[in-house]
Formats: C-alpha cells, structure tokens, sequence
C-alpha cells in the first residue's frame, strides 16, 4: 500500500475519515485515468492548447495524492503552455504516464474498485 504514492495530505484533508478518503481515491481513478489519456492524445497530435488544459487539469490531484511527478508534469503543460514546437516532450511524458498508470493500478487494489 501507498508505494506508488502517499495519502499524507489525502488524510490531512479528509480528517482521517476513512470514507471520505475511499471516495477521493475512488475520484482518482474516475478522473486521472480519462486525463492521462486526453494527454497522451494531445501530445501525440502536436495539440498545445489540449496538452495545457489536461495537464493542468491533472495537477491537483497528482499533487495531492503526492505521486512524485508533479515537476515533471508541470513541465509537460509548460510544452503546450508556450508551444514549444521542436521540444521533445515525450520523455516527460512517459515518466508522467508511468507513475500515474502504477498509482491507478495500486490505488485500485488497494481500495477493492
């Protein structure tokens, strides 16, 4: 439990209630999963404006659940952001897209959803 990220701040917000943190992990993955791949989609087409607003979309809760990609995500929205055309994105990306599929996969399991 909590390899691939940390519910430090999650029990802090929720006032160790248990239920309220099974609903923000369960939140997690009905919203993160959909993100990731509206990014993914984005940066493979060169589409900027899509790649900003789904990583800055992503941001919070990849904050709060503290999966330690944070900069790295950051760094993928300033692409779009800025539009760096000629800026190879797609190793930011992989690092966001691993650890974001590895705290989906644990936080599923860990949860039973």
């Amino acid at each position: 439990m909590e390899q691939h990220y940390k519910l430090f701040r999650v029990r802090e917000l929720a006032d160790n209630d248990e239920d309220f943190i099974a609903t923000l992990a369960e939140a997690f993955l009905e919203e993160v999963a959909p993100d990731l791949e509206r990014l993914q989609k984005a940066v493979a087409e060169e589409d900027y404006h899509e790649t900003y607003q789904a990583a800055h979309k992503m941001k919070p809760t990849v904050d709060l659940f503290e999966l330690g990609v944070l900069d790295t995500l950051i760094e993928v929205q300033d692409w779009g952001k800025f539009t760096k055309k000629g800026e190879d994105i797609t190793q930011q990306l992989a690092v966001v897209v691993e650890a974001v599929e590895k705290a989906l996969v644990e936080i599923k399991s860990d949860f039973k959803l």
